[in-house]
């Protein structure tokens, strides 16, 4: 059931109910009584009813009206007054209608408490002119039942539109996390491998005219990276992509050195979990990639080491581009994804300058 139909259906039942404790007696009233009287009895039934299905209808929505305080007088008013003016047992019927808005507008604590004494002051009211304890006793107990059931029913219409919504909320929360994994995949991989393919092509052709079989090479690796790529993209695409720490490492060494970059490979032995072992491995494609792209680097290192508890990976290279020597640039997408990475796995993220006028990416993931 929507929330629409829950809506409906309790607005039916209280409607129903409400109708239900003053139908009766109206009835008998127009048959019985006087012109006049029905007439002031119309007009009472009009007061107090008005502002119940207001009261009733701002619960359902939850919203409050300014006139709230004067609307809950009214109501009061016209649910105890007739009994002054003469019709006896009036509030038998108008207060237990009358317990449902007090519960629902006023704090629960202190409506309970004047719902209490209202069950109260009409056992000690009908006691006073029946004398009759059981009858008391049950129109008593009405108060708070009925006051009840009305609150519980628009309570739950409430909870059943805030799970339908939190429901909405959750779906589309769940829509862009996918579509924020698709899109840092996406950055991170084709970003690499994209610089990889523009690296080898160009060594192809610089090769072409002087090393043709050296030049055939390069673009053999250069149509396996882009057979990997596409592949990667697939995966991507299905949420299946898996990386391992050492393959990346074993493919970011043979790319820096075929771009003429000397590169040290010190890894400790470890046994990450699947989770650490990826993050780990973007970190050194996304290290990799920007070396690749931003540095005039002739040397780099990538390390791996274990203490307190913590896995370390650095990767330093020793030629930052002019610009990027002059100034400290905050992370960029790349880096932010990889600090959303590392965070996943209760880790952490640092990028900057070496004092040697490098550039070095360190991540912590726990060991």
């Amino acid at each position: 059931m929507n929330s629409t139909s829950a809506r409906r259906l309790g607005i039916a039942l209280i409607v129903l109910v409400s109708v239900g404790y003053t139908i009766i007696p109206l009835v008998a009233s127009l048959a019985t009584a006087s012109a006049p009287v029905n007439a002031r009895l119309l007009v009472l039934l009009a007061a107090f009813y008005w502002p119940h299905f207001l009261h009733v209808r701002q619960a359902f929505t939850g919203a409050r009206s300014r006139w709230l305080p004067a609307t809950l007088a009214v109501q009061a008013v016209a649910a105890y007054l007739p009994e002054v003016l003469g019709f006896t047992g009036w509030s038998a019927g108008t207060a237990p209608l009358l317990a449902g808005p007090v519960l629902l507008l006023l704090p629960l604590r202190w409506g309970g408490v004047l719902v209490t004494t209202m069950a109260a002051a009409e056992f000690w009211w009908l006691q006073g002119i029946f004398h009759n304890v059981t009858g008391s006793y049950f129109y008593a107990l009405t108060i708070v039942i009925t006051g009840a059931m009305i609150y519980v029913v628009v309570r739950l219409v409430r909870v059943t539109a805030e799970l339908e919504q939190a429901r909405a909320d959750l779906a589309e929360a769940a829509v862009l996390k996918e579509r924020l994994r698709i899109s840092r995949d996406l950055h991170d991989g084709l970003g690499h491998s994209l610089t990889a393919i523009v690296l080898k092509g160009d060594l192809a052709a610089r090769l072409m005219d002087r090393d043709l079989p050296a030049a055939r090479t390069e673009v053999g690796a250069l149509v396996q990276v882009a057979r990997e790529t596409a592949l990667e993209v697939r995966q991507v695409a299905r949420g299946y992509r898996r990386m391992t720490l050492a393959d990346e490492v074993h493919r970011a060494t043979a790319l820096l050195e075929s771009s003429g970059i000397g590169c040290q490979v010190n890894l400790a032995e470890m046994t990450p979990s699947r989770e650490q072992d990826e993050a780990l491995a973007w970190a050194v494609r996304e290290g990799v990639t920007n070396i690749l792209r931003h540095s005039r680097a002739t040397t780099c290192s990538i390390t791996t080491s274990n203490r307190a508890g913590r896995t370390r990976l650095e990767i330093v290279n020793n030629g930052l581009a002019p610009d990027d020597a002059r100034t400290v640039r905050p992370f960029g997408g790349g880096l932010t994804g990889l600090a959303e990475r590392a965070a996943q796995t209760g880790g952490t993220v640092e990028a900057g300058h070496t004092p040697e006028g490098g550039f070095r990416l360190t991540m912590e993931v726990p060991a």
